[in-house]
């Protein structure tokens, strides 16, 4: 099953094409000032890696963010128009959980709880919260918009931080950091990566839990501004 992943949630672009389970071409871009014209350059690029062409694809992986509500959209956008053509599944995920899959556990520790926490300004994080085992996710939180004080409450234990909200929130943790222990992941793990998405959504498209094109929007959480229901993500 060849699958392409795209996640426009961050100012950096990142995609990817997996083989079931395999990912065999990823590309990464720095922000650009022409990003909705250059992404159907880039997504070429990748899939000329790959060695596969759109019509080859087999689905869809979208990332929902929160995150740019500009740029999400832009990549939404660029995805519709590729399962309309094609008439491909499409399937879309929580970038929030795609930086929870980047944590690497330990050999030691198989199962971790691992929180993201995203700069959603005006002093809020984008957050939720997981348990990792053996690669797998189980999310016991909703996608979050709160101050950091809210998201601490209730931690306990070893809880692996990740997210670009790091360098803002970190002496915070560790001022609160009395009831939990926090474990803080380099920066090169702080963004959702296409990779991950492609294998989140693997699974979903293996089960046939596949999203209607129609109803996919971004998962923006101020909800002054725009409200939606959180996407089918990790149970």
């Amino acid at each position: 099953m060849k699958i392409l992943a795209v996640d426009t949630s961050t100012k950096h672009l990142s995609l990817a094409v997996s083989d079931g389970d395999r990912v065999i071409a990823v590309r990464n871009v720095a922000p650009r000032k022409d990003f909705s014209m250059s992404i159907t350059f880039d997504i070429e690029r990748v899939l000329a890696k790959a060695n596969v062409r759109l019509g080859e694809l087999d689905g869809f992986v979208t990332g929902l963010g929160p995150g740019s509500f500009t740029s999400l959209r832009v990549g939404l956008s660029m995805i519709k128009a590729f399962v309309m053509v094609t008439g491909k599944p499409v399937v879309g995920i929580a970038s929030l959980d795609a930086i929870a899959m980047n944590v690497r556990p330990s050999r030691v520790s198989r199962c971790v709880q691992v929180c993201v926490i995203n700069d959603a300004r005006r002093a809020m994080v984008y957050s939720s919260f997981y348990d990792k085992k053996d690669g797998n996710l189980v999310r016991h939180r909703g996608y979050q918009l709160e101050g950091i004080d809210k998201i601490l409450e209730g931690l306990a234990g070893e809880v692996i931080f990740s997210g670009d909200a790091i360098p803002i929130y970190r002496e915070r943790i560790m001022e609160a950091s009395g009831v939990f222990k926090p474990v803080f992941e380099p920066p090169a793990r702080w963004l959702p990566k296409a990779q991950e998405l492609a294998r989140l959504g693997y699974q979903r498209l293996l089960k046939g839990e596949v999203d209607c094109m129609e109803a996919l929007v971004p998962l923006y959480l101020y909800p002054e501004n725009c409200q939606v229901s959180p996407p089918r993500g990790v149970a």
